[in-house]
């Protein structure tokens, strides 16, 4: 039987979600006010300094767990876009999602966004933080499958940058962008195995370095400063010369968040590197396993573009999303937990 919520003072929010790759995307359906500014980035400075609240409500304790994750639809000013999207995490707001950008294809197509869907394909239009994203979603008479995304131009920003890590002293790590700037570092590095390890010490290795990197390496981009930070470490495998065996990597973001996904944008960004390293070749499709769960996305260089001063690459990641339920949730204004908790 269909239960009714009670009547309440506070918030409601209505969500669905999903998972990719193990990864969970919480879509916010309905429950937000109006997110105000002209551009999707100032409507991610507007939903971090006057509604984050929300955020906290949907990604925390105890509607949410340490390592949720989410999605807000907002409107986009680009005149291709089919949807605008923020997202949010347990510290904050993203600027790229590969893992959320496969899901919201599907979504997209399901939830009747794109109006008219096509077969076998239909295209999705993203606009991300970090710029249009172009999903393309397995359709067939009527159910969606599988989804591939376009990235926004990737490229290596530095490469075996020597920084000093606490407790380990100095060592040489890669930086790269996919939308989002991530710190590469073999796992063997540390004398770890990002399949075998226990997932507690990869990721207090993992933000080891990540505290290493924001401090002593300064990061800019062509396009916008809001672009220029680090958001994570990405542990590999060392496995970067092309092979068509997989490659194992976790990525440890945010506030020591653990993807259990390979990491869409983490994906964009080591394809990236490893094309600007010589180790793979345009259309060379890679399959990159996550050292959490075993799940697997493929990634390949398709075409050489500019980004800037950097010679950047446009990049495909394919991976698939499931839904896992959906869900109305209540914030009493009398609730002394009302802005949620995490507990690490």
């Amino acid at each position: 039987m269909e239960m009714e919520l009670p009547p309440n003072d506070g918030d409601v929010l209505s969500v669905v979600d999903m998972h990719t790759g193990g990864e969970p995307l919480r879509i916010v359906l309905s429950g937000y006010p109006e997110v105000k500014g002209d551009s999707v980035l100032a409507k991610r400075r507007y939903v971090r300094g006057q509604l984050d609240h929300l955020r906290r409500m949907l990604m925390y304790e105890p509607r949410g767990h340490y390592d949720m994750y989410g999605a807000l639809i907002v409107d986009s000013e680009m005149p291709d876009a089919h949807l605008g999207v923020l997202f949010m995490h347990n510290e904050g707001y993203s600027t790229m999602c590969g893992h959320a950008v496969i899901a919201l294809g599907r979504f997209a197509v399901d939830y009747k966004l794109v109006k008219e869907p096509q077969s076998p394909e239909t295209q999705v239009n993203i606009h991300c933080p970090c710029g249009l994203v172009k999903a393309f979603v397995e359709y067939s008479n009527g159910k969606t499958g599988a989804v591939r995304f376009l990235s926004v131009p990737a490229f290596a920003f530095a490469t075996d940058v020597t920084v000093t890590v606490e407790g380990f002293g100095e060592v040489l790590v890669d930086i790269s962008y996919g939308g989002a700037f991530y710190a590469f570092v073999s796992a063997q590095t540390f004398g770890l195995d990002v399949n075998k390890s226990r997932t507690r010490d990869l990721v207090d290795v993992a933000t080891a370095v990540t505290k290493a990197v924001k401090s002593q390496v300064k990061l800019h981009h062509p396009t916008s400063d809001d672009l220029a930070f680090l958001y994570g470490t990405i542990l590999t495998d060392g496995s970067d010369a092309y092979s068509s065996e997989p490659t194992a990597n976790v990525c440890v973001f945010a506030e020591a968040q653990v993807d259990r996904s390979p990491t869409g944008s983490g994906v964009t960004a080591r394809v990236a590197l490893q094309y600007h390293k010589g180790l793979i070749k345009l259309d060379q499709v890679r399959t990159f396993q996550s050292g959490a769960t075993g799940s697997r996305f493929t990634g390949k260089a398709v075409q050489e573009v500019q980004c800037g001063d950097f010679k950047a690459v446009v990049v495909e990641v394919s991976g698939r999303a499931v839904y896992t339920g959906v869900s109305r949730f209540v914030r009493e204004a009398d609730d002394e937990l009302a802005h949620g908790f995490l507990l690490k």
